[in-house]
């Protein structure tokens, strides 16, 4: 098998319309596409696709699995945005030598990342 891209993440939720509320205003992602009924949302992060879904009773959300991460222009501003809607923080903003980090829940306790990679002169540097 030869894997040439990433086709989709998709991130199941219990409860659609509040995860869009999550999705759309707090993380500011933009519909790009609505099927099944709006039991599937897609939005188009750069070139790839996040979906949000409650299409089955057998896929449930977990904080135990695939998370996706997104890459950020700036990373404390973000950060400060989520706090202030007291998003869930199951890891608070720390750094590691190439990047800074934090891991997010979304309202069912998926995992998110919200991720910044340093500048290559700064890597290998922990402030």
């Amino acid at each position: 098998m030869k894997i040439k891209a990433i086709g989709f993440v998709a991130i199941p939720v219990t409860d659609i319309k509040r995860a869009r509320s999550f999705y759309e205003e707090v993380l500011g992602l933009r519909t790009s596409d609505e099927m099944m009924g709006g039991k599937w949302i897609e939005y188009a992060v750069g070139d790839d696709t996040l979906a949000i879904a409650n299409v089955s009773d057998s896929w449930t959300p977990s904080d135990h699995g695939t998370g996706a991460a997104f890459e950020v222009e700036d990373f404390y501003d973000p950060i400060r945005r989520l706090k202030d809607h007291h998003v869930r923080f199951a890891e608070e903003p720390f750094e590691t030598p190439c990047c800074h980090m934090a891991v997010i829940q979304d309202p069912d306790g998926n995992k998110l990342m919200i991720h910044k990679l340093k500048p290559e002169n700064e890597k290998g540097v922990c402030l």
